[in-house]
């Protein structure tokens, strides 16, 4: 098919190169502007933008894209795909392809509505998501499902390493809709409303510890909080990222937050009488540590407490 591709993140690049693999003709790739990352705030390009400039394939970089509803047009698509492209498409612009837009998800809708469904799904705990392919309308994810793939989470696994095992599967199962969609075989069903969540973008203050919360809890944000906002606490008025956690059968006597060293290993009190160990971290000023390492050189008193905002 003759196709459109909306998309900016690395999640994004498989599915575009897949279509390619599979022959359909992309005559346009639409995706961010450019913009500052890092701590050095250096102008950067896109994953996608950067893969179909690699393909030779025409970008554009519009700051709205209502405002090139006449390229778009122009361009006769039979079909356009939007991965993770970062903006509402309105109502004139999904009118467009006669086969209308197809967005890859990455949750296993109703569940997980928004921009952030990879990190929320292992933040809150679950132990199974997938991806959804759906007919784009004019609300936030709320189209109709054409089709789904499931997958196991890993009871360790991060963000960062279920992001590309869904991208992969989400690729996989993009094909599939568009070659059903051209056969006629998918027939779109409405998303339950009554069953939705929603999956806003993350805010960096979410990544603050509550050590008030179960180990297990705060072992999930943290793998699901990678690699921002993170996980940090603080420790005598410093920041400290927690890099690596697991919850532990250690058993320790003291409020939320207390931390105790044993055999050069860092525990901390938590929520309903729960531990976590801490087994890597980074202190503010300093270069990321294994507690072992961080413990050689930081002596972790009786009554010392983790946490507070600075």
């Amino acid at each position: 098919m003759r196709l459109i591709y909306l998309g900016t993140p690395e999640f994004a690049v498989a599915p575009l190169a897949r279509c390619l693999d599979a022959g359909h003709d992309v005559v346009a790739v639409y995706t961010q502007p450019d913009r500052p990352k890092g701590r050095g705030r250096e102008v950067a390009a896109s994953p996608v933008k950067l893969f179909a400039a690699s393909k030779s394939i025409d970008v554009n970089q519009p700051e709205k894209i209502r405002a090139v509803e006449d390229q778009l047009r122009s361009l006769k698509p039979d079909i356009m795909v939007v991965v993770g492209y970062g903006q509402i498409i309105p109502q004139s612009i999904i009118d467009i392809p006669p086969h209308g837009i197809v967005n890859v998800h990455a949750s296993l809708l109703p569940k997980y509505r928004g921009a952030a469904p990879i990190q929320r799904a292992i933040a809150n705990g679950e132990s199974r998501t997938g991806v959804t392919t759906m007919q784009i309308d004019a609300g936030l994810d709320t189209g109709d499902i054409l089709q789904m793939a499931e997958l196991e989470i890993g009871r360790e696994e991060t963000s960062v390493e279920l992001s590309p095992r869904l991208s992969a599967l989400g690729a996989e199962l993009l094909i599939e809709t568009l070659n059903g969609l051209v056969s006629g075989a998918i027939q779109p069903q409405p998303q339950n409303d009554s069953d939705a969540t929603l999956a806003p973008i993350l805010e960096k203050e979410e990544g603050l510890v509550d050590w008030s919360r179960t180990a297990t809890e705060i072992f999930n944000r943290a793998r699901g909080f990678q690699p921002w906002p993170g996980c940090y606490t603080s420790f005598r008025d410093r920041t400290l990222h927690i890099l690596g956690c697991r919850p532990s059968d250690e058993v320790l006597v003291g409020q939320p937050g207390s931390a105790v060293s044993r055999s050069k290993r860092l525990f901390v009190a938590c929520g309903h009488a729960t531990t976590l160990e801490i087994l890597e971290l980074q202190l503010e000023g300093r270069r990321r540590a294994l507690a072992a390492d961080f413990l050689n050189g930081q002596r972790v008193g009786e009554n010392e407490v983790l946490g507070g905002r600075r």
